[in-house]
């Protein structure tokens, strides 16, 4: 195996994994006031639901973007998305349906024997169906429906064929019908989750990325209250907000901290706080190993989130100094260097208090270095704490032998084929011939893989 993202992972993977990284915080004696089947205090939650709440959505949907949870915004951001794509559907199939008039009146008018100014038209001419498509009856058959199979016929297919369609879906783990789940155990899915980023956060990084990358002070010079304002209301309000060359790049600055400061959950979750902060003590690859294992409890969709924050503070720092340009002119950097930038998002990536609690601002001067220390060195291997190494991806395959053996040949077939299709591309770039392994050499490689699984799971217990 190769290291790979940990956003490749399948949803079921990345469930073990968060079992695995526990166990192995838990040995190291950093979370042991955590567990993720303990029940705490009466009236509080178990680190389990208090994570997995952080991934529930709420059934009524709004636009709103700030001071909700995480989950919340990028499920408001998939039905606004949903929603605009329907209205752009309906827009086109208008056009379509005038034109389609427009040509027939033409037609008929020239067959018309009494000219223009009369139109006849005889009666069989119009069908008898209606103008709007018929929609099948959703207790109806899925083999007696015209074209393509639809997702919400998959609990008519038969158990094999329902499992089957089930596991090769790219779905959002909450987009199933949930008349499904009741009574039965929550089904992962074996491909990756989809891409969860709130659309602010992904646009504010892409506008700065694009325009402000020189811009000297970045995030430390004022911007214009009225302005960022009016942005964040056209966002609460399920608006197209389209961030160009003419919005000023502190306004945009300013609204991606505002967003990040005011989310009622943390971005790096408050249960997590404290055992984040202890890493700052630490040193060399023992503080890389545990910020990567407590990075791998972090929910997809702020795991996913805090990636894409932290792929952009890094390209950011690489032009913090001077540059020189093609033609010997001078570029000036922008003076945010990682420690800058740390000290600027630390408070909002890392909240002991929610928002608005008393004593929320206050933070002695222990926490507040220990918090620049942690992310600093999150935004600087912040490519190495988010990929999965071989020896942890067989630890994932081995705990899933044990609760789901049946899984593990469609896991190893889907790594394998991603790894034929990393070295076809490599050599395309190289332009150098690959020759593709046969059918018995897919196998045979397939089993020894398998075999040295199974052999794990019989030699070495987690």
């Amino acid at each position: 195996m190769q290291p790979v993202s940990l956003h490749s992972l399948s949803e079921l993977e990345r469930a073990s994994l968060q079992e695995l990284a526990l166990y192995q915080l838990q040995e190291k004696l950093l979370v042991g006031d955590l567990s993720l089947a303990k029940v705490g205090p009466r009236g509080s939650k178990s680190i389990r639901q208090k994570l997995e709440s952080f991934s529930k959505e709420k059934k009524d949907c709004s636009p709103q973007t700030f001071g909700i949870p995480l989950c919340q915004v990028i499920a408001n951001d998939r039905a606004n998305r949903q929603l605009q794509e329907t209205v752009k559907s309906s827009r086109r199939l208008c056009v379509e349906v005038e034109k389609t008039v427009t040509n027939f009146r033409a037609q008929m008018q020239k067959r018309s024997p009494l000219g223009r100014g009369c139109l006849l038209v005889p009666y069989e001419v119009f069908p008898e169906e209606p103008l709007s498509p018929d929609f099948p009856d959703h207790n109806s058959s899925w083999s007696q429906r015209r074209g393509a199979m639809s997702v919400d016929c998959i609990t008519e297919l038969s158990g094999n064929s329902s499992k089957l369609l089930e596991a090769l879906q790219l779905s959002h783990p909450h987009e199933l019908d949930p008349r499904r789940n009741l009574g039965k155990k929550k089904m992962l899915s074996l491909n990756p989750i989809t891409w969860q980023v709130p659309r602010i956060v992904d646009r504010c990084c892409k506008h700065i990325e694009t325009y402000g990358l020189q811009t000297v002070g970045i995030f430390r010079v004022g911007s214009s209250k009225k302005r960022v304002q009016q942005l964040r209301e056209e966002f609460d309000h399920g608006l197209d907000v389209f961030l160009d060359e003419h919005q000023s790049v502190h306004d945009v600055a300013a609204l991606l901290k505002e967003f990040l400061r005011d989310m009622p959950d943390s971005l790096i979750p408050r249960e997590l706080y404290a055992a984040f902060l202890s890493t700052a003590s630490m040193e060399g690859p023992q503080q890389l190993a545990v910020l990567q294992l407590l990075l791998f409890l972090l929910p997809p969709c702020h795991s996913d989130t805090l990636y894409r924050l932290l792929q952009f503070l890094s390209k950011v720092a690489r032009h913090a100094d001077n540059s020189w340009g093609p033609n010997g002119q001078e570029i000036p950097g922008n003076k945010m260097t990682v420690s800058n930038l740390a000290t600027v998002f630390g408070p909002n990536i890392l909240q002991k208090e929610r928002p608005g609690e008393k004593d929320a601002g206050a933070m002695n001067f222990e926490d507040s270095t220990a918090i620049i220390l942690v992310v600093q060195r999150l935004i600087e291997h912040y490519q190495t704490l988010f990929t999965v190494s071989p020896e942890t991806q067989h630890d994932i395959l081995r705990r899933l032998f044990q609760t789901d053996p049946d899984v593990i040949d469609y896991l190893l077939r889907r790594k394998f084929n991603a790894v034929l299709q990393t070295e076809s591309e490599n050599s395309t770039e190289e332009h150098t011939p690959i020759l593709m392994p046969d059918q018995t050499l897919e196998s045979n490689s397939l089993s020894e893989l398998y075999s040295n699984i199974s052999f794990l799971n019989l030699n070495i217990g987690i």
